[in-house]
């Protein structure tokens, strides 16, 4: 399959040459800080050359125990919050389709989520599925002490070895956790559970490419070989290309760090395709973790097209000129739907029986794109070939890669996330937690 593309010539009215120019040499430099290990958060850059170093007796191990779970669990529970779940979910949700866990039947179970929030409707209903349906558990947490995480992982246990006894539970269990401590290591290690290690030196938003990641999008069915086979490509290309015309991450890198110093403080990532959803929902994190601190930094926001037009198509058009659009932009669909021919014609869509729907929607593409660049919205556009692994692999290490050499522009530590701890102090404190009254 052919590799993704950076389409940057609706840009031409708001960003040339000389701009590019003279922000090379910063993003090269930041290349060779990042590739270096010379930067801040050098601690946390094991995702740089993971996808070429990821043994293949853990990628044979995982497969195995896919099997072995496929078996007897129809649900399989991936417990975690951040860069734990959204990864994963984004691949999944990605090839899968926003209606393909509805499918009946397959041999591969359906992936359900918990650990990503405190909501007790939704603890409620998932213990109902859970008690008619067999069902296997993920659970992925450095420390295990998370609080999203190891409630969900309480509750689920707990209804686990009630269903299956305690032995059989842990059959059932895969922890996925740091190598030599943590509450949720030492959990596994007295309880007999399955354990795949998250390196210490991969941050989680960072983690998708290894077991945190892999496992579940195996366990969902899909092909984790192809997966690391794009990424492993994008890398070479990243590493190896000093040139913006030809090594897109940089190339996206530098675009976004011109337009900011534009004034361009938002950056939202559209896509035509509703399976990108959550696909969006882990870019979100990569870049509002990794940039969003000292007061800097470009708000990643998120827009599914054409849904979206007819809500936030208004402000796009004709809000305050602050952002820039990154859209994904997929070639070539999967499946083709045909447009029935009506004699009667009440809703005047007749004009379009002979075109595919791939067609409309590439015109919807491009007309947007049009009008949101002639209403001053400068828009780049990331091509992918179709949704497959291997494409998705290689739209993950770019956006990794890009992430990286672009905090490193913006003179941040795109490595560390300090402000997330700030809300679990206080509500720590809130909930009476031991060493947070004052």
């Amino acid at each position: 399959m052919k590799n993704i593309s950076l389409d940057t010539q609706h840009l031409s009215s708001f960003v040339d040459s000389s701009e590019l120019n003279s922000i090379q040499q910063e993003v090269l430099e930041a290349k060779r800080t990042l590739l270096g290990g010379t930067g801040k958060g050098s601690d946390f850059l094991g995702w740089v050359p993971f996808p070429e170093e990821v043994s293949p007796s853990m990628v044979e191990n995982i497969k195995a125990d896919v099997a072995r779970l496929a078996a007897k669990a129809r649900v399989f529970v991936v417990i975690g919050i951040g860069g734990s779940y959204l990864g994963a979910r984004a691949v999944i949700e990605a090839l899968q389709g926003e209606l393909g866990g509805l499918h009946a039947g397959g041999d591969f179970p359906k992936v359900v989520y918990a650990g990503h929030t405190l909501s007790e409707d939704y603890y409620y209903e998932l213990m109902n599925l859970l008690d008619k349906e067999d069902y296997a558990v993920a659970v992925i947490s450095k420390s295990g002490t998370t609080t999203e995480p190891a409630v969900a992982f309480r509750i689920v246990k707990a209804h686990l070895e009630k269903k299956y006894g305690r032995a059989e539970a842990a059959e059932r269990i895969v922890a996925i956790t740091d190598e030599h401590r943590g509450a949720l290591h030492d959990i596994a290690q007295e309880e007999g559970y399955r354990m795949y290690v998250i390196p210490d030196n991969v941050g989680g938003r960072f983690s998708v490419l290894t077991p945190v990641g892999l496992l579940p999008i195996a366990m969902a069915g899909f092909d984790i070989d192809r997966l690391l086979s794009g990424a492993c490509d994008m890398r070479k290309l990243c590493v190896e290309s000093d040139s913006l015309e030809d090594n897109p991450a940089l190339m996206y890198a530098a675009l976004r760090n011109v337009l900011y110093r534009k004034g361009r403080k938002v950056e939202m990532l559209v896509n035509f395709e509703p399976r990108l959803r959550y696909f969006s929902e882990w870019w979100k994190q990569l870049y509002g973790e990794s940039e969003g601190k000292e007061g800097k930094g470009i708000l990643p926001h998120s827009l599914c097209f054409t849904t979206d037009l007819h809500s936030m198509g208004q402000y796009v058009q004709e809000g305050e000129r602050l952002m820039f659009e990154t859209v994904m932009s997929v070639k070539n669909p999967q499946f083709s739907v045909a447009i029935p021919w009506d004699e009667r014609n009440l809703d005047g869509i007749n004009y379009l029986q002979q075109k595919s729907l791939t067609e409309i929607n590439h015109n919807a593409e491009l007309g947007t794109i049009m009008a949101h660049c002639d209403g001053g919205v400068p828009v780049v556009r990331i091509e992918l070939p179709g949704i497959a692994e291997y494409v998705l692999g290689q739209l993950i290490y770019f956006f990794e890669f890009a992430c990286g050499v672009s905090g490193y522009v913006l003179g941040v530590n795109p490595f560390d996330q300090p402000g997330v701890e700030a809300y679990k102090k206080n509500m720590f404190r809130l909930l009476g937690k031991p060493g947070y009254n004052k």
